[in-house]
């Protein structure tokens, strides 16, 4: 293989697109760059070709570039089935780069083609999570990775570095905990509870798309304005006070009727709800792995902060995936993706999940 060649990873969500470029040299993986961009595929899903070349100029990506892709997209409900989904991403990742031939990951952790992938398309269906998980265990070859991103919670076991993990699919992985259903940023409040604690009531929420967890999140200062990567559900500023008025509306309020303090108390509880809700994901994972209680977490995610504290909650050590990656977090399955290609150009290296 000729030094110095370039190669891209891609995690094809329904509400991101996640980019990653590196230059394989002597090796080794150097001038990464990473990118995500907010892009709803139910809105335009025919714009998907075009939306994956403007990140790829963005990122310095050629269509030629060897590069390997991990989706989550075909969950969308823009497509009849799954089928449909996991077909149409990857012919829109073909129409992009008509000159690359991608590769295209597994559930098992294969790389294959994407010819291959659109023969038995439901086995490409949810990858991102494998090659997150399959990075976390190249540094840390025993461990849970606990992924905490926007819309989702990933919490999988990694022994001697391969997958350790039950499920496959997303709903084998909701029943085994391995999927929990919820995120920091995107997850309606009211999925969480159905009451909150309001002047020493309980008082029943909202059944309405008024306000999301990044609004309790910024509320609380646990998260920057940064991270807010979906849109408002008011179309406002995506501001704390902004915010705060979003969160009154969960209780059919405003800012006129609740103050600062009382919508704080109401965005405690709900964090803390969410919360549970990770750890009891935890849990049901831990108890089915032998000494699992003595694996350390590897967190990830827009909601890392989330993970660390449902791993300490369970006296288990924790490790701040950033430590281990760094910047590469921000699009952790498609920065893994990278990896995954360079194994195969340099030593024809493929990593796989135990059948």
């Amino acid at each position: 293989m000729p030094d110095d060649v370039a190669v891209a990873g891609w995690d094809i969500g329904g509400v991101h697109i996640k980019g990653a470029r590196a230059v394989v040299s002597g090796g080794a993986l150097r001038e990464r760059r990473i990118t995500v961009r907010p892009f709803e595929v139910w809105r335009a899903p025919d714009d998907l070709p075009e939306m994956l070349r403007a990140v790829a100029d963005q990122l310095g990506v050629s269509d030629g570039d060897p590069m390997a892709v991990t989706m989550t997209a075909e969950l969308s409900d823009v497509f009849r089935t799954k089928r449909d989904g996991v077909t149409h991403v990857i012919e829109s990742v073909r129409r992009a780069f008509p000159r690359t031939g991608p590769q295209a990951l597994s559930v098992r952790g294969e790389l294959v083609p994407v010819e291959e992938a659109l023969e038995r398309p439901l086995d490409f269906a949810a990858t991102n999570w494998v090659a997150a998980a399959l990075y976390a265990g190249r540094f840390v070859r025993d461990c849970l990775l606990v992924d905490v991103g926007s819309t989702t919670t990933d919490i999988i076991a990694v022994r001697d570095g391969r997958l350790a993990c039950e499920g496959r699919t997303d709903t084998a992985r909701l029943a085994s905990g391995e999927l929990v259903y919820t995120g920091v940023v995107r997850s309606n409040p009211n999925t969480l509870a159905e009451m909150v604690p309001l002047r020493g009531r309980w008082c029943r929420v909202a059944g309405e798309h008024f306000t999301v967890m990044a609004d309790v999140y910024l509320a609380l200062a646990r998260l920057p304005e940064s991270a807010y990567t979906c849109p408002t559900p008011d179309g406002r500023a995506k501001t704390r006070e902004a915010a705060l008025e979003r969160l009154a509306r969960l209780v059919c309020a405003d800012r006129e009727q609740l103050d600062e303090e009382e919508l704080l108390k109401i965005a405690c509880f709900l964090a803390e709800r969410q919360l549970r809700v990770v750890t009891d994901g935890l849990v049901q994972v831990l108890s089915r792995l032998e000494y699992g209680y003595g694996l350390p977490v590897v967190t990830a995610g827009a909601g890392a902060f989330l993970a660390a504290t449902a791993a300490q909650r369970l006296r288990l050590t924790v490790i701040d995936g950033r430590t281990l990656w760094g910047r590469a977090g921000v699009a952790l399955p498609a920065a893994a993706a990278t990896e995954l290609i360079a194994a195969r150009l340099t030593k024809g290296a493929t990593w796989s999940m135990p059948s």
